[in-house]
């Protein structure tokens, strides 16, 4: 296959500059989409209220719940492209990008008419405020008739990532993050939309970078040419996208019904708690964020590599991997530790309020503990890349137990504290799980090459 067009072949060169070179784009780019995250999140804050910003942060379990799973089934969707990529062989990514994309079609219909349906029931089942219900609730229905920009976003990005182009994707990120943050002013200030306004400006956002993806793909690459046999829905090849795309979905989805259990323990808390661990968690976001793009390209790696038939490369790929995860943690950690008042001032206004004192709190013990979530996107996306995407559904189990444990305590008398501790005692659970079954795998798939 003749591989151009910025794009990178992953099977050769020294593992570690591969893996950086690969995922510098991805990092850069969603620490782009955090920052307008992060924007939002001080807009919403500093413009309209901190209601409104308790409201927003009530509805990120759900938000992480329905479309974590678009996130996770379209990245599952690149690993056969991967694949394809690593065995040299145009035909089979043509045909497996086709009926991916009828895949995304009929998977946009069903999850945007379900969501719209059950929005307030889950607000409710996870016990939002009375105070903040109605702006929650027109927050997240905002997003969910969304949620097919966000499937052409995702879908598009994993395509390109898969035929080892991460550039692209960035810049058209990047773009779409500088519009996001003109557009979050334009809906809040001027045209006074409130909440609805800040889901707005990402939902537009997302579709207009989906849109350049799928330009490029078509224009500027060879990989969507072809007969139309090649463009015909096939079996066997849907089949093969919804065994190793959809188990990635439900692995975010599983995980996120931890994040739900969590999430329904902080409401009971009250606002306070609530806007306290949203200022917190959207501050943790931002140095979390480039340890899962990292992840992303490790799976593009691993992918590439395993359509190649090179262990030797995936299991140098993990060490290469591990050294990046870590490096940075030590970085984000002395960043955090000294910034975290700063960064809280910047969303709530202040460092001496309730809830800046537990969002002060919150990044003072979760980001000792980075290193766990930085070796788990390592492994989990080594697992995913080899094509056992089941085995990550497993571990968001682990996930959903290390989170609801994390609930029960913190409801049981514990209060914020055990609040702090939930999301790394889930990656540890996950992280064990994962790194178990990558070495089993590569011991069965490959022996002791």
């Amino acid at each position: 296959m003749n591989k151009k067009n910025g794009v990178m072949d992953l099977t050769v060169g020294r593992p570690i500059t591969q893996l950086l070179l690969f995922s510098i784009p991805l990092v850069l780019g969603t620490l782009f989409q955090q920052l307008y995250s992060f924007i939002d999140t001080i807009m919403v804050g500093r413009l309209i209220g901190t209601d409104a910003l308790a409201a927003v942060g009530a509805t990120y379990s759900l938000h992480f719940l329905i479309l974590g799973f678009v996130q996770g089934a379209c990245v599952g969707f690149g690993i056969p492209l991967a694949q394809a990529i690593g065995g040299n062989d145009a035909t089979e990514f043509k045909r497996y990008f086709w009926n991916g994309t009828w895949l995304c079609i009929i998977m946009a219909i069903v999850m945007t008419i379900v969501t719209l349906l059950g929005s307030d029931w889950l607000l409710r089942l996870i016990q939002t405020p009375d105070n903040i219900f109605s702006d929650a609730s027109l927050y997240i229905r905002v997003l969910f008739i969304g949620i097919p920009a966000s499937i052409l976003y995702n879908f598009s990005s994993s395509a390109l990532r898969a035929a080892g182009d991460s550039k692209h994707p960035f810049y058209f990120l990047l773009f779409s993050s500088f519009l996001n943050i003109a557009l979050d002013y334009i809906c809040i200030v001027p045209l006074h939309l409130g909440v609805a306004g800040a889901a707005l400006a990402t939902v537009i956002s997302q579709l207009v970078s989906g849109i350049l993806n799928l330009y490029w793909l078509s224009a500027k690459t060879e990989f969507l040419t072809g007969s139309r046999e090649e463009r015909m829905l096939s079996g066997a090849h849907v089949k093969h996208l919804c065994v190793v795309g959809f188990p990635m979905g439900f692995e975010y989805s599983v995980s996120a019904i931890g994040a739900v259990v969590m999430q329904s323990a902080i409401n009971v808390l009250g606002s306070v708690a609530v806007a306290g661990q949203t200022a917190g968690e959207k501050i943790r976001q931002m140095f979390t964020l480039p340890m899962e793009s990292v992840g992303m390209g490790m799976a593009t790696y691993t992918g590439q590599n395993d359509g190649a038939k090179r262990p030797d490369r995936i299991r140098q790929g993990i060490k290469a991997g591990l050294t990046i995860q870590w490096t940075y943690c030590v970085f984000a950690w002395l960043v955090i530790f000294f910034g975290k008042r700063g960064f809280t001032s910047l969303v709530l206004g202040s460092t001496e309020s309730p809830e800046a004192l537990l969002s002060i709190q919150y990044l003072t013990i979760i980001s000792a503990l980075f290193c766990i979530h930085g070796a788990l996107m390592i492994f989990r996306n080594t697992l995913q890349g080899m094509g056992y995407s089941l085995h990550a559904v497993l571990s968001g189990v682990g996930e959903l137990v290390g989170r609801s444990i994390g609930g029960v305590i913190a409801i049981s008398g514990a209060g914020f504290i055990a609040i702090c501790y939930s999301n790394p005692l889930a990656w540890g659970l996950a992280l064990l799980y994962c790194a178990a079954m990558v070495t089993y795998f590569i011991r069965k798939k490959y022996g002791t090459r």
